[in-house]
This record gives C-alpha cells, structure tokens and sequence, in this order.
C-alpha cells in the first residue's frame, strides 16, 4: 500500500507529545502512535457529528478492533506538534477499514490500518453494519456537513431543545424564574442542531421578551452536549441565531455570560458592556452586539 499524504485526510486531529510519552531513546516511545491513533479515532467520529459513546445505543451495536497494524518512518520528540489522520477507506458487510497518517508538518512518521468489526455488545457476534452508518461515513469522506440546522418556535422544537438545554445546564435552570423562563421559551425563536441520526447536539434561542429597548433581542440556553464541545457547533448555533435576528429586524443583541465564556463571545463579535455581577457565586458580564449593516454578516 503507498504511503499517505496529509491532503488525503479530511479529519486531522492535533496532538503534543508529552513528556510522559518520551522512552530512553528520547522519542516517543513506540506503541504511544496506536494511542495517539485512537485519540483520533474518537475525533474522526466527533467530526462526523456522532458521540462515540452513543454509538451502542443509536445504532444497536458497537464497534471492536479486529487489526491494527502501524508501520514506522520516523520519530517524534518532546514538543512535536502532531497531525493524525483517519480516513474510512472501505466498509464490507460487517467491517469497516480505516487508512490512518501520524505527520510532523508534512513528515509522515507513522502509517497504520485499522479494521473494525460492527457486532453485538451482548453476544460479542458480527452483524451487518447499518445502512444509516454506511451513508453517514461515505457523506463524510465526500465532504459533507454531518449535521442539520432546525430553526423553530418552542412548539417545534422546544421539547428536544429543553431536554438538551437540561443535561447540559441542569444547575444553571434551576436557578431561573421558571413561570417567566416557560413563557420566553415558548415565543423564542429556537434553533436546535442534529447529527444524521436526529440525535439533539447543540441548542439556543433568540428571546424579545422583558427587554426595555426597541429592537434589542436577548440570546440564551446556548448548549452543545458534552463530547461535541469545541467542535464549532455552540458558533453555528450564535451563527445561525444572528441570522435569524438580522432577517427579522433586530439591531442589537444582548446575553449575560459566565467570565469563563467571554472570550467565545467576544469571538463572536460580541463586547462587555457595563460591570461585572455576581450571580449565584459566580461572576457574569453584559454582552452585546449591534446588527447595523455596516457590521457585516455573521
């Protein structure tokens, strides 16, 4: 088999060797790539919208290592910047094959196969891979976004949206006026991001009620599931409810935040506005964005 280029990959997943990954030899020690691989494995899945750890349940079966084979042209050292990649290069009925890449810059140090079997986590038995997982892995090596935007009222999508918004933020809602929470909840614009599978992955809403301010809207609940966060899904959703704001009419938008998530709204074209407050033990800060048309788009 030739060896890999970094081009091939669409999923290339950023590592730093450590030092408790350094042998004698002042290299990472050898079988630290198949970790390094696996860590990307579970990223290669994160990309495609689909929390490893929800596999079993969404598609009734699990996925087991049947090979793992690693070829060695280089090394790497303390410090080293890596770029693991995975790619789905073949699913049969019941396997699935996995071309993988460890690259220093454009230095291939490491090349590796990978053969999954799909099977029964009860009866430790092959079964057919699913045909919802076969589509999902071909639309991702062809390019395409793994998940969808629904953008509705609370009677659309508030059930799905308040069930994520709780495993998310389950302490944070206890501590809302709930009677008057409900009620913004239900005039809210909601948009609600879900993988292949339907399952909820990321949620927020755009509010006008309680705001003194003609024209002002207040975003809320922005909440990605656990083992989706920093995968670009809580932008998407500020993305998608700015949209939202601006095709409607909305020239500012406004949103109270913890100091830990300042720095993300600020990414977003979001500044502080007034003093700092502490709210249940924790410091929150004012935030605001104009709409003007000079702003641009989101």
């Amino acid at each position: 088999m030739s060896q890999p280029h970094r081009s091939e990959f669409r999923l290339l997943h950023r590592l730093r060797v450590r030092w408790a990954e350094i042998d004698l030899q002042r290299i990472v020690f050898n079988p630290h790539y198949l970790m390094y691989i696996d860590t990307a494995f579970t990223a290669y899945w994160r990309a495609m919208a689909m929390p490893y750890e929800s596999i079993p349940a969404l598609l009734g079966g699990d996925l087991y290592v049947k090979k793992s084979t690693l070829e060695y042209h280089g090394s790497a050292h303390l410090d080293d910047l890596l770029d693991i990649g995975v790619r789905c290069e073949r699913v049969g009925n019941s396997s699935m094959g996995f071309r993988c890449g460890v690259f220093c810059g454009d230095t291939l140090l490491v090349s590796g196969e990978l053969v999954y079997v799909f099977a029964d986590p009860a009866a430790q038995s092959a079964r057919p891979i699913p045909q919802t997982l076969r589509a999902m892995l071909q639309d991702f090596e062809a390019g395409a976004t793994m998940f969808d935007t629904a953008i509705g009222s609370g009677a659309e999508l508030g059930a799905q949206a308040g069930a994520l918004r709780q495993e998310v933020l389950g302490d944070a809602l206890r501590m809302v006026d709930c009677a008057n929470d409900a009620a913004q909840d239900a005039a809210a614009v909601h948009v609600l991001l879900r993988n292949r599978l339907g399952q909820a992955l990321a949620t927020g809403r755009l509010a006008q009620q309680g705001l003194a301010v003609c024209g002002d809207a207040c975003i809320a609940w922005i909440a990605v599931t656990r083992s989706m966060r920093d995968s670009g899904l809580g932008s998407a959703v500020v993305q998608a409810l700015v949209q939202q704001a601006r095709a409607r009419g909305d020239r500012r938008l406004t949103l109270c935040t913890t100091m830990g998530a300042k720095g993300f709204w600020e990414r977003m074209g979001f500044v502080a506005s007034g003093e700092a407050v502490l709210q249940a033990g924790l410091a929150h800060q004012t935030m605001v964005r104009s709409l003007t048309p000079a702003q641009g788009g989101a």
